[in-house]
């Protein structure tokens, strides 16, 4: 268990029966970039952790850690997970790693962060991220969830950025936030893919459609959600980066099969 350390949870909340996020302490050695995850867990029945990987929700400069988590009612981890309150304790990993980070991309004016469900927290991370501002000109966040109470998170993290005390006075008016919904009536219904597919998605914005000259994505979300969107973004001629060769788009690669 060197690997890890053991953090007390400090708050929990919960948006939905299918959705939560809770906060924990940080240990003072543990260094990370925005966006990235690491691994977490709670001690198993036969001592050995169950571990899964979580994007941390919070950004580099936060003196605690916060993770935005699915329930699953029979899940190894979640279903344990999700049952946690203040004062409990969960593992967390020493080594933190991704893709969804800004050194990976190349500069640009317009910064993409394409989600859908719990596929949002890097991007909780980034938004409250000084160099996020440094980097970019315009900062589109989107989010896409089976019905509108799932946005809850994502609004909270957006209708929190002007009392943020590190990028209060550039994020009101560097990002726009685009929420959809796919299986109720909302303002702006659909999956992301046929938001893209269709050109909804820029002609909502009041943007010309993805150019490797001035825009960077990146996506997060389920396996199926990641590669379908990838696709789409390629094919309007950007190049997939890494932290080794940034290029004009990035995927998490933790999350894809």
């Amino acid at each position: 268990m060197s690997a890890f350390t053991t953090e007390t949870v400090r708050s929990v909340h919960h948006y939905t029966d299918r959705l939560f996020r809770f906060r924990t302490t940080r240990d003072p050695g543990f260094r990370f970039r925005s966006g990235e995850f690491v691994m977490i867990g709670l001690p198993g029945e036969t001592g050995k952790p169950i571990l899964r990987a979580y994007s941390i929700a919070s950004p580099a400069w936060d003196e605690e850690l916060e993770f935005f988590s699915i329930k699953v009612e029979d899940g190894p981890l979640t279903s344990k997970l999700q049952k946690i309150a203040p004062g409990d304790e969960i593992i967390v990993g020493k080594k933190p790693t991704g893709t969804l980070v800004l050194d990976a991309l190349t500069p640009g004016k317009r910064l993409y962060l394409l989600s859908t469900g719990t596929g949002f927290a890097p991007f909780a991370s980034l938004l409250r991220e000084p160099e996020t501002y440094e980097k970019f000109d315009e900062v589109i966040a989107t989010h896409t969830c089976r019905i509108g109470s799932e946005l809850d998170y994502s609004r909270e993290i957006i209708d929190g950025l002007a009392d943020d005390p590190l990028v209060g006075d550039e994020a009101p008016q560097k990002v726009r936030y685009v929420a959809s919904c796919t299986r109720e009536d909302y303002p702006l219904k659909g999956r992301i893919t046929a938001l893209l597919d269709s050109g909804e998605l820029f002609s909502h914005l009041g943007v010309p459609p993805l150019s490797p000259q001035t825009d960077r994505v990146m996506i997060c979300g389920s396996m199926a959600m990641i590669n379908d969107t990838k696709d789409r973004v390629a094919g309007f001629d950007l190049t997939e980066g890494s932290n080794s060769k940034p290029a004009e788009f990035v995927v998490e690669k933790a999350f894809v099969g």
